[in-house]
């Protein structure tokens, strides 16, 4: 890895990491690198921060440079989840309720989306 920042288990028993200014990887639960975000997607991210995966096995990054919070499928394209009102997003969680919590360090506060 290279400047890890983030990690966030998988429902796979593996785990996700975003790098500094680069990428975000996913492990399998034995430690052996499955792919990138980037490659897998052909996605470029500013700097990738928070991650997180949801119950349906998606993974969210918060892009602290592009300003946005991206979902990415196990199968299918990436969505923007995201792309207003955040100074700079360096943590996500997902809720058991449904709600995108975003720590957004650039306004000192907690956002929740629906």
């Amino acid at each position: 890895l290279q400047g890890p920042r983030y990690v966030s288990p998988a429902p796979s028993g593996g785990f996700v990491v975003s790098e500094e200014c680069g990428d975000v990887k996913v492990f399998s639960s034995s430690c052996k690198l499955l792919f990138s975000l980037s490659s897998k997607y052909g996605h470029r991210f500013g700097n990738p921060a928070g991650v997180c995966v949801d119950v349906a096995g998606s993974i969210l990054v918060a892009d602290e440079q592009l300003r946005r919070v991206h979902l990415f499928p196990e199968h299918g394209a990436p969505v923007c989840l995201v792309s207003a009102r955040l100074q700079r997003p360096a943590g996500v969680a997902c809720s058991s309720s449904g709600h995108l919590l975003v720590a957004d360090a650039g306004e000192n506060c907690v956002k929740v989306f629906k």
